[in-house]
């Protein structure tokens, strides 16, 4: 069931998701070669919590796995989504994925961008360029009438142009009352399919991009997300509200 949220819903979410957004700014500013994801975990946590909220992530579960132990994803290169933060020291030209959810009486915000650490090749810089823009014409299509088809399709349209891989085994999401809500919103799709847009709905709209195939792979920590081939991936994401039936970005600083 898709949950419409009521005018006082949206201002609590828009309260978490500011938290988010100032989160992902903070972490921009410290991300850096010699830097580890553990540090950067830290630093999210406390901006958090000082915030008097609290990390969504941390101790999430889901079927088969540990409980995430860490307040931020932190993916780099060939880790597409899910990444856990820990020792590993970040070097120049790697590509890091940060993913930060934050709840705050009882409304969550979610969302994430992709990092250029020091210089990149331009294949990255490509990849994390389409990888953007295809959210924000993804927003586009986010109006009231339209249908989540309508969103999927503008992400593929635009990313098959350059043949990149569109995963196909993680989606998009509502999110409000909940991290995780319906619909599921593919990067790929029909227009016109799917549930129709309505105003009211609160989403999060997340093209994850790979350099080469499509295909994914878990790691052994039963959370990471790796590309099967090894390349790396992009991935950039925004909650948003359907608002007098247009789209309002609520995770941005």
């Amino acid at each position: 069931m898709i949950l419409i949220k009521s005018k006082r819903e949206i201002d609590l979410i828009r309260e978490s998701c500011k938290i988010v957004a100032e989160t992902l700014q903070l972490l921009k500013r410290y991300a850096k070669a010699g830097v580890t994801t553990l540090e950067l975990d830290k630093i999210a946590e406390d901006y958090i919590r000082s915030n008097n909220a609290r990390p969504a992530f941390k101790g999430y579960s889901q079927a088969g796995s540990i409980d995430f132990p860490g307040s931020i994803c932190s993916s780099i290169d060939d880790e597409v989504v899910h990444g856990i933060p820990s020792n590993r020291i970040l070097k120049d030209g790697e590509i890091l994925s940060i993913d930060v959810g934050v709840e705050k009486n009882g409304y969550y915000g979610d969302a994430a961008l992709t990092i250029a650490i020091g210089e990149i090749s331009n294949e990255k810089k490509q990849l994390m360029e389409v990888t953007e823009k295809s959210l924000y014409l993804a927003i586009e299509q986010a109006v009231e009438k339209n249908r989540i088809g309508d969103i999927s399709n503008a992400v593929q349209s635009y990313v098959d142009k350059f043949g990149f891989g569109i995963v196909r085994d993680l989606t998009g999401h509502g999110v409000g009352k909940y991290l995780h809500e319906e619909p599921q919103i593919p990067n790929f799709g029909k227009k016109n399919s799917g549930a129709i847009i309505k105003s009211g709905m609160t989403i999060a709209i997340e093209p994850m991009i790979n350099l080469g195939t499509y295909k994914v792979i878990v790691a052994e920590d039963g959370w990471t997300i790796l590309t099967a081939d090894g390349k790396p991936s992009a991935h950039f994401e925004h909650t948003i509200a359907i608002i007098d039936g247009k789209p309002e970005i609520l995770t941005i600083n």
